[in-house]
């Protein structure tokens, strides 16, 4: 008798290797395409024209505050700390963050204030505003609806720091910083606010801008009062740096081609064609010159801790080098200094702090000199005022 179904069998197994590939390949490119995919699903789906934001933030009122602490008692020669904090929503509800999300509040309080604000703790008093930040999804495109998310986050900043100025007063020295996001927006600051103010200016210890890129050629147009950090011994000044690993193409790319960052007091440039400032935080100066691990004071993965509950930083994990605006580092060993897996890691600011120890080491030399040259400044005797002509003056015999 015949086999008429024998020759199906090669039939079937044809389709089922055919069906393989192509799932293998579907899957390589979902793999390949995961940030966009990933984008796609965190698109908030409505213009920003036709978007009602949440409720501003009242920053007379504490619980528009992470942290607002009391001046009052303190020594009005400890410095302030302005921080602002990295990207916490990811988007596909909002174009911005509501302040009252839980899951940000505990990441903030868990992760980013005792690795970003925490080097600074030991030096001032830490003032960390809550504010409607723009969710990662407008850091991962230069939409226009992106960019206005941006400039909303912004003018909360701004209406924070006014507070922050009234609350510390006319004579204690300030600090500002910023990580991520954050940081984007204190370049912001410096740009509209405190370059524009010498009596700010004189009171700036420095300003960290962390994990953003900055403009170069803003040091020579109006930042020209307050320039890049180029030396340990500097104040008044800037410290800024974007760390990368050789090896990071994609992180690479996000900042010196995909990147959005102010061109100029209240207009917001794209990164191309632009020379990235770079300060490196292992030498605290300006050139290209590597510094090797042995002079790493140490990153640090604080995790739960309170505002000046130091963690223990691990020493000599990386080396540093800034090329071509960027910070250039080296794999740490501990792999509590390694990017995790995320998706989207490349715009994303790592829970832990690289240089947690040579920040902390940082603000207090530059604060301990901007107090010691304050103090000088002090016992100099004002400036006489130019010396007027009188004309002559009728005398009037008294009666």
């Amino acid at each position: 008798m015949l086999n008429l179904r024998a020759p199906a069998r090669p039939l079937t197994w044809l389709l089922a290797l055919v069906g393989t590939g192509m799932f293998l390949l579907l899957l390589a490119a979902s793999w390949l395409m995961r940030d966009q995919i990933y984008q796609t699903f965190l698109d908030p789906g409505v213009p920003f024209q036709t978007y009602e934001p949440p409720p501003a933030p009242d920053y007379a009122q504490g619980e528009s505050w992470a942290v607002r602490p009391m001046l009052a008692a303190m020594d009005e020669d400890e410095p302030a700390v302005f921080f602002v904090h990295p990207t916490l929503h990811t988007g596909g509800d909002h174009w911005n963050a509501s302040l009252d999300r839980r899951s940000h509040r505990e990441r903030l309080e868990r992760f980013y204030l005792p690795n970003y604000a925490g080097p600074f703790a030991e030096t001032g008093a830490v003032f960390a505003p809550r504010y409607r930040h723009a969710a990662l999804y407008a850091y991962m495109n230069n939409r226009e609806d992106s960019l206005q998310a941006r400039l909303l986050a912004y003018e909360d900043v701004r209406a924070a720091f006014t507070q922050f100025l009234a609350d510390a007063g006319d004579e204690r020295p300030i600090i500002l910083a910023g990580a991520g996001q954050g940081a984007g927006h204190v370049t912001g600051l410096l740009l509209d606010i405190v370059s524009r103010d010498e009596d700010l200016v004189a009171r700036l210890v420095a300003a960290y801008i962390i994990e953003a890129p900055v403009a170069a050629d803003l040091f020579d147009g109006p930042l020209q009062n307050i320039p890049l950090c180029g030396a340990p011994d500097a104040f008044r000044c800037v410290v800024t740096y974007s760390a990368v690993r050789a090896d990071e193409a994609a992180r690479i790319d996000a900042i010196t081609e995909r990147s959005s960052l102010w061109v100029d007091r209240g207009r917001l440039g794209q990164t191309p064609g632009l020379e990235l400032a770079c300060v490196n935080p292992l030498l605290w100066n300006t050139s290209e010159d590597y510094a090797p691990a042995r002079l790493h004071r140490g990153g640090a993965a604080a995790e739960g801790l309170e505002l000046g509950e130091r963690p223990s930083p691990l020493a000599s994990q990386t080396g540093a080098q800034c090329q071509n605006g960027l910070l250039f580092v080296d794999q740490p060993r501990s792999r509590t200094l390694q990017r995790p897996s995320r998706l989207a890691e490349a715009r994303r600011v790592p829970p832990f702090n690289l240089f947690y120890a040579d920040l902390e080491a940082d603000v207090t030399r530059r604060a301990a000199l901007l107090a010691e040259t304050l103090a000088e400044e002090r016992r100099w005797a004002p400036e006489l005022p130019e010396a007027e002509e009188i004309g002559s003056v009728p005398v009037r015999p008294i009666d």
